[in-house]
């Protein structure tokens, strides 16, 4: 029998594990796969920065550079979910090594388009090889962190995105200068150079990134056990979206609904990375300057969407802690009709949709893992980055489109303004309607296939 004083002392003996484990998991894992995305992120939209003399070498339109960016998506759509379904059956330590290696490669190869529709056949290359990184990861993260660690360990890892361009953004633009050297362009060598970290990073992930808690050699065995123990007791609470085919999940009215929503942030996301060069440098930059002042934006972001995740994960609240950003991120898109040519005002709504667009990514996400199962999850994530990009394909093309036919920045990003504000009110729908299902709902014994299914 147990004294008095053990079922006190037990809690906090759980709750220093628990502080232990996870602080061993996230300083493992975290920091490396933050890398490893700041070179995918930086590899993806490098092109912002080589059109700036690329477009003209290539000859380029505005609108054939936004077709250039569409078929990336369209590519990383066609192959997404099948890259997911792969991870889970070769390991994530395999497949994630074997996708930076191939984007590396075709990344590389990029520096030799020479009109076109190489530069078309080098971008859908690109989407096909890096299909399946992001989701994969996301993926990758729920084997190792519980639901409430979920939104802070997103936006941690997803601040590589404005990173990338904050940091990348005048490195960009500094190999630019090295125009000439052995007789290529500066955007040839962007785009060699940046290609070979991806190289290294891919061949280092095979070494550094164990599959599962279980091949942890870092975490104690009470560590494993505990974590273990977790996370598979959360696996056993299914969420919306359970036990399902991959077509299933595709028609599925929840994963739709995430799909639109995410739609608008990613489409944001991706555009002004692309973009955005090329937006202030319009407004009389040098290019140097345009890489320095590119990067305050995203500088900014970046802090605010970890502080956001923190926020999400104290409060246990999802709905309007993703809702919220999508609306200031419509908002500011709005404004834009407004801005004129200052670069002043310019700046200020750049950081406000930026901060809106980044903010929505670790509670989004915390959302989306909580309503799969365990089940589900490989193909629902991946079916809801896949679906969400077809958005973004879309807004990428349109916005070079937009921009040829009228020659104004402002009103190409009006679909961007519509598409997130939507997103905020379908969120707010989902959340309705999410909490009216389970009011409803039978109160059920989980089914003994639950378990060993997640197992």
């Amino acid at each position: 029998m147990n004294t008095p004083s053990t079922p006190s002392a037990q809690p906090a003996e759980k709750s220093a594990l628990e502080k232990a484990t996870m602080r061993q998991v996230a300083w493992r894992t975290l920091p490396f796969l933050m890398l490893c995305y700041f070179i995918a992120y930086v590899d993806r939209v490098n092109a912002g920065f080589a059109a700036l003399q690329m477009n003209h070498d290539l000859g380029l339109s505005q609108a054939m550079f936004g077709l250039g960016g569409s078929l990336f998506f369209i590519a990383y759509i066609l192959f997404e979910i099948p890259s997911n379904l792969a991870m889970q059956k070769f390991g994530a330590r395999l497949w994630i090594a074997r996708i930076m290696v191939t984007w590396g490669v075709v990344g590389g190869l990029a520096a030799f388009a020479v009109g076109p529709y190489s530069y078309y056949l080098g971008r859908f290359l690109l989407g096909a090889a890096e299909a399946g990184f992001f989701p994969g990861v996301i993926l990758y993260l729920t084997y190792w962190f519980p639901k409430a660690y979920r939104g802070r360990i997103v936006a941690t890892f997803m601040v590589a995105i404005p990173i990338s361009s904050l940091l990348g953004s005048p490195i960009s633009a500094a190999l630019l200068g090295t125009d000439g050297w052995l007789g290529l362009r500066g955007w040839q060598w962007l785009f060699i150079l940046e290609a070979i970290p991806a190289v290294v990073l891919g061949v280092a992930v095979f070494f550094i990134l164990p599959n599962r808690p279980d091949n942890a050699r870092w975490l104690t065995p009470e560590q494993r056990d505990w974590l273990k123990q977790r996370l598979e007791a959360e696996a056993r609470q299914a969420g919306p979206v359970a036990h399902m085919s991959v077509l299933q999940i595709l028609k599925n009215k929840y994963v739709l609904a995430l799909a639109v929503v995410y739609a608008g942030s990613s489409a944001t996301s991706n555009a002004l990375s692309l973009w955005q060069p090329q937006i202030l440098k319009s407004l009389g930059l040098t290019t140097m300057e345009t890489g320095l002042m590119n990067g305050i934006p995203f500088a900014i972001a970046s802090i605010v969407m970890v502080l956001w995740g923190r926020r999400a994960d104290k409060s246990g609240e999802r709905i309007w802690n993703t809702a919220l950003p999508l609306a200031l991120t419509s908002g500011g898109l709005l404004a834009t009709q407004l801005v004129g040519g200052s670069l002043a005002f310019t700046m200020v709504l750049l950081t406000f949709i930026l901060v809106g667009t980044y903010s929505i990514k670790g509670p989004f996400w915390a959302l989306s893992t909580e309503w799969l199962s365990a089940s589900t999850a490989a193909a629902g994530i991946a079916a809801i980055n896949m679906l969400a990009h077809i958005g973004t394909s879309g807004a990428t093309w349109m916005l070079g489109a937009i921009k040829d036919a009228t020659g104004s920045y402002p009103l190409a990003l009006l679909p961007l303004a519509l598409l997130t504000g939507l997103g905020a009110v379908i969120v707010l729908w989902m959340g309705r309607s999410q909490s009216r299902d389970a009011a409803s709902a039978p109160a059920m014994p989980l089914p003994a296939a639950t378990s060993s299914s997640v197992a």
